[in-house]
């Protein structure tokens, strides 16, 4: 028999070697043929994403949403026009939406890309409002603003939006009204002007205090100072035509983090390119998504936000009305994570210390904030990350009737293991194995999440002077003269086409079959797919490209760190003591202004409490009770926080009108907050009969349950006030046991 040749080329140098060596050359060849492959499949998955760019600019850039939705109310027909929509998300086949349920209203950021993001999954904050049986509204908007548009426009035509929700649901609650990233201080400035249109508010990943955070939390802050202010921001809008571009925002964005927009995430693509190409193309589809702002709306957000920080402060102006974010009376929940770098925890959270001052502050003034801190999710994982949705969202969304129940006051909401009592990391769980509990928090609970402290804001008062000063001599003498020039109709087509050629965009379109020299890539990609070698993840070469990508990865972020910590130096020279600082020193921190505030108004509320601590009867005392072992325990899980429904059984007197206990509780809230010794000394006064004591302490005892039987009733507070009224610890253990049987048989 003649001996069977190898076929020529590659493959039969292989087979000519000794075992070992052609085993060995075989592999190394299979790894380049994969390569060479994959790599063909990653120029091919870039030339998908301009075409998709082509495509979804020639659509006119609509929401980027998964679901089904309609039109209710355009922003260019009402009396301010702006270019901002209310959409109502038809639910899909399966999914049934109860018509008295809560609404549920999404708000998208405007931070350069358009809308989408809250919706452009299954799992997202879409799929889960309408998984629990919410009617859901997307509030989305146009690529390009109305002419003359102002950001108070915007906030009136939401306002609009929230009208003709609240009249499609007069029966239900008030909305629950998610704003993400840019949008939750748009909603809170909303609830702030228009209280009585608001519900519960939950604000995602949100910069509600942009100066706040600390040389590793958040650098981008010190970038706004470096370039001198918000005058580049004029700049920049002036020469685009009273149009600011938002790539421009998306682009600062990427060069936060260089090392992942050069190399990590088009790596990840081209070594996954057979199972990342559908999901590197769908987020960029929106990422890539670039709406414009008029000169007025970036100027303002600069202005008041970002270099300003006036908006914790309630200095910002809205056409005459000034924002005070303490007006706000819906519960809030602000949703933070330690991993995001662009929206840190203490620039999410910092607002609370400037505005209130004191957690007392909050709970005498009646309103309930909330916060949850995840340990590791990025800026934007927090909005589209699948894991997120099912598990964050999904809480938060559920938890709200048991945040509207809760008494006044701060809290920190975290998952407990039912079993073991161990508190859980939000990205470490298994279903049905938690519960979720509130624990009481203070301002100085706040301040420790940055162990940096606060000191660099001073700085930034300094920046701010500095920004207004350049900023007027900007619109004084520069703007005229440029505004002029721009009228020129050749000017206004080179700006146009200087915005077409930016960075962002120009990427794209370079890869994309605009390009004549991208026109073969289709048909090699698809020749490419039908003989797809590829080699598995374990093989040495495949070892080695990961360990070259570590590599580089590592020198951009090595990168990332000097040029941030030249930055960070210069900043703090350049507006410290030594420059800026010496000629406008940085005005007190707002937080002090907040703390004295919060002082002398609970000193005078304390005044006017005290007059009349001893008013009051029944329903007062068990409602003081509650509160005080609350206070003790500290921790409060969900099925222990069922108070109105659970007080609203306790027998009254024969003729007592019904309570309204959640009202009630707020207000003995208010006493509690100012005067807590006061408000317990004055129990006997109100309960002047031992058999009254002893029904207002078996009732406080049922509310104050905790355990899942019924071996240990009593709570500390409950053993403190059985001593200071007397009564008998077995007539009310007893006398607990039953009423809590009979409004939870279960128990």
């Amino acid at each position: 028999m003649n001996d069977v040749r190898p076929p020529p080329g590659l493959l039969g140098v292989a087979n000519g070697l000794s075992a070992e060596q052609g085993t060995s050359s075989a592999s190394a060849i299979g790894c380049a043929i994969d390569a060479m492959q994959r790599s063909v499949l990653f120029l091919d998955a870039l030339r998908r994403r301009g075409n998709s760019y082509r495509e979804h600019l020639a659509a006119g850039e609509p929401p980027l949403l998964k679901f089904d939705s309609e039109l209710l109310v355009d922003g260019r027909t009402l009396a301010r026009p702006c270019n901002y929509l209310l959409l109502r998300i038809v639910a899909t086949e399966g999914q049934v939406t109860e018509p008295d349920a809560r609404p549920v209203v999404i708000v998208d950021p405007r931070a350069g890309h358009g809308p989408g993001i809250g919706g452009f999954k299954r799992d997202s904050e879409v799929g889960v409002a309408l998984r629990a049986g919410h009617p859901v509204y997307f509030v989305a908007f146009r690529p390009q603003p109305e002419e003359g548009q102002t950001l108070w426009d915007v906030l009136r035509a939401e306002a609009c939006f929230l009208e003709e929700v609240r009249r499609r649901h007069p029966a239900s609650p008030p909305p629950l009204i998610i704003g993400n990233c840019q949008a939750g201080w748009a909603v809170a400035s909303l609830a702030a002007l228009r209280p009585e249109l608001c519900g519960p508010l939950l604000i995602v990943g949100s910069p509600m205090s942009y100066w706040a955070g600390g040389s590793k939390l958040n650098p981008m802050r010190y970038s706004g100072a470096a370039l001198g202010g918000s005058w580049l921001a004029s700049l920049a809008a002036d020469l685009g035509g009273d149009r600011f571009d938002g790539a421009h925002l998306v682009e600062n964005f990427e060069r936060l983090n260089p090392g992942n927009s050069a190399w990590s995430k088009y790596y990840r693509l081209w070594s996954q390119v057979d199972t990342e190409t559908e999901h590197f193309l769908e987020f960029e589809r929106w990422w890539g998504g670039f709406f414009l702002m008029t000169g007025a709306e970036i100027e303002a957000i600069v202005e008041n936000l970002f270099i300003g920080n006036r908006l914790a402060r309630g200095d910002v102006d809205a056409d005459g009305e000034r924002i005070d974010l303490r007006n706000i009376r819906a519960p809030i929940l602000v949703f933070a994570s330690r991993g995001d770098n662009i929206t840190p925890p203490p620039q999410a959270l910092n607002w609370i210390i400037d505005t209130w001052g004191s957690s007392r502050a909050i709970a005498a003034a009646g309103r309930v904030i909330v916060y949850v801190l995840h340990e590791s999710v990025g800026h934007l994982g927090i909005f589209v990350g699948s894991d997120v949705s099912r598990r964050e969202h999904d809480q938060l969304v559920n938890s709200i009737d048991v945040i509207e129940n809760l008494p006044p006051g701060l809290y920190e909401m975290k998952l407990v293991h039912k079993s073991s009592g161990e508190v859980l990391r939000w990205d470490n769980l298994e279903p049905g194995s938690y519960s979720v509990h509130f624990e009481h928090r203070s301002t100085d609970d706040l301040r420790a999440i940055n162990p940096e402290g606060r000191d660099d804001e001073r700085i930034f008062s300094t920046v701010a002077k500095v920004s207004e000063l350049q900023a007027a001599l900007y619109k004084a003498w520069l703007r005229p003269w440029l505004r002029l020039w721009l009228r020129m109709a050749p000017v206004r087509l080179l700006a146009q086409n200087m915005r077409e050629l930016h960075p962002m965009r120009w990427q794209r379109l370079a890869f994309s079959d605009a390009n004549p020299a991208s026109q073969g890539l289709a048909l090699a990609a698809g020749e490419v797919r039908r003989h797809r070698r590829p080699v598995p993840a374990e093989h040495p070469g495949r070892a080695w490209e990961r360990a070259v990508s570590q590599l580089v990865e590592s020198q951009w972020n090595l990168f990332r760190d000097l040029r941030d910590q030249a930055l960070i130096a210069w900043v703090r020279f350049a507006f410290g003591p030594f420059g800026w600082g010496a000629w406008l020193p940085p005005d007190p921190p707002a937080e002090e202004q907040a703390v004295a505030r919060a002082a002398r108004e609970i000193d005078a509320t304390r005044s006017e409490v005290l007059a009349r601590i001893a008013d009051g009867g029944f329903e007062q005392a068990v409602c003081r009770i509650v509160l005080a072992g609350m206070a003790s325990i500290g921790t409060f899980e969900r099925r222990s926080l069922r108070i109105a429904r659970l007080l609203a059984d306790v027998p009254r007197q024969d003729g007592a009108r019904p309570v309204d206990w959640l009202e009630l509780m707020r207000r003995e809230a208010r006493i509690a907050a100012v005067a807590p010794v006061e408000a317990l000394n004055a129990l006997p006064q109100m309960l002047p009969d031992m058999t009254m004591r002893e029904r207002a302490l078996a009732a406080a005892a049922a509310v104050l349950m905790i355990e899942p039987t019924l071996h240990a009733p009593r709570s500390e507070i409950i053993e403190l006030m059985m001593g200071v009224l007397g009564a008998d610890p077995d007539r009310v253990t007893e006398a607990s046991r039953l009423l809590t049987r009979r409004i939870d048989p279960a128990q």
